[in-house]
């Protein structure tokens, strides 16, 4: 059993649970992570309707059964899942948990999604902290690098805004996500000892492996490492992704497969994908969206419990027969994103 974390508070969580769960170092932040940690980007519309109070009681189970790092940003429905959590974190202990949100990619609309200038970082940071009803977060990160012209206003702009910020003490530690593998290592690079986490999400999954590949130049880095959306943005589950999703029709018509094998055994590839996507050694946490109690129950059982001897045989047959290649939608999105703003200039 594993020893209970900083986090632990005896007359709130459920100790039994706790233990069962394993914390990890979090690079040299001091942080003590549980291996399952909770994203909340399906707090919002991007998955379809959000039942507020199932959530709430979902976030709430999540932290009582040792899941003590959330991960929310400002593009989760431009506010709501941050909305969403600072109505559930109310009736949580602060010392319960870490939380980590985002600045740089904010709307849905092209022209609005991407700032990060100094001054759209502080007054996104504000609003954060009025949202989530905090004074501080322990994790601000820089969301979705890619997506910046080139990494000098990131780097020279963003990231110093966050330097004071941190020493305000409205945030604890400062941290990059992105898509692109070479762009997260080209900016941790130009900007050394500067970031503590880096989050990768997608990158290994049945589908993707190439994040192993990075894990030495991250881990040598002393960077806490998030491996982030095992189930792909909801590719690898039975329901399928959302019409948004930006992989191409090669990818989801390989998932369809997967997924339609599954159904025929009576098995739940987002089962499958959870358990495969936590076996990546060196990671500090595995981050994946969960709004009802029946999805963090399915991810925990796959934590907990493993696979049954039928589930570990469907995985095994989808190894050797669909998923036999590694597969990435990588510049689909910033593809569609340049031609929108070309677009808008003309």
């Amino acid at each position: 059993m594993s020893k209970l974390p900083p986090t632990f508070i005896a007359d709130f969580h459920d100790e039994k649970l706790c233990k069962r769960m394993e914390y990890r170092k979090f690079g040299l932040t001091g942080l003590q992570v549980s291996k399952v940690a909770l994203g909340t980007g399906t707090l919002s519309d991007f998955y379809g309707d959000l039942d507020v109070d199932e959530a709430i009681k979902t976030i709430h189970s999540a932290i009582k059964s040792g899941i003590n790092y959330i991960d929310t940003a400002p593009f989760y429905g431009q506010g709501r899942s941050e909305e969403v959590l600072g109505m559930a974190l109310k009736d949580v202990p602060r010392e319960a948990y870490y939380i980590a949100t985002k600045v740089g990619r904010y709307e849905k609309t092209f022209e609005n999604m991407i700032d990060f200038s100094a001054k759209k970082t502080r007054e996104s940071v504000e609003k954060s902290l009025r949202l989530l009803g905090l004074d501080y977060v322990d994790i601000i990160q820089i969301h979705d690098i890619e997506f910046a012209k080139d990494l000098d206003i990131v780097i020279n702009e963003c990231l110093p805004e966050l330097e004071k910020i941190v020493k305000e003490g409205k945030a604890k530690f400062i941290g990059v996500t992105g898509y692109p593998l070479s762009r997260l290592k080209e900016c941790i690079e130009r900007a050394p000892s500067k970031f503590d986490s880096v989050l990768a999400y997608a990158r290994y999954t049945l589908l993707d492996d190439s994040l192993k590949s990075y894990m030495d130049f991250f881990q040598q880095n002393n960077l806490g490492i998030v491996c982030a959306s095992g189930h792909a943005l909801g590719l690898l589950t039975n329901a399928g992704p959302q019409v948004w999703h930006p992989a191409g029709e090669e990818i989801k018509d390989i998932c369809r497969k997967a997924a339609n094998i599954c159904k025929e055994a009576n098995v739940e590839l987002g089962k499958l994908a959870m358990y495969y996507f936590m076996q990546l050694d060196g990671a500090g946490t595995f981050l994946t969206g969960m709004q009802t109690r029946k999805l963090l129950d399915i991810n925990l059982s796959a934590y907990y419990n493993g696979l049954t001897k039928k589930e570990q045989e469907v995985l095994q047959l989808l190894r050797e027969t669909v998923f036999t290649k590694s597969l990435n939608w990588e510049g689909n999105e910033l593809d569609t994103y340049w031609a929108a703003m070309k677009a808008k200039k003309q």
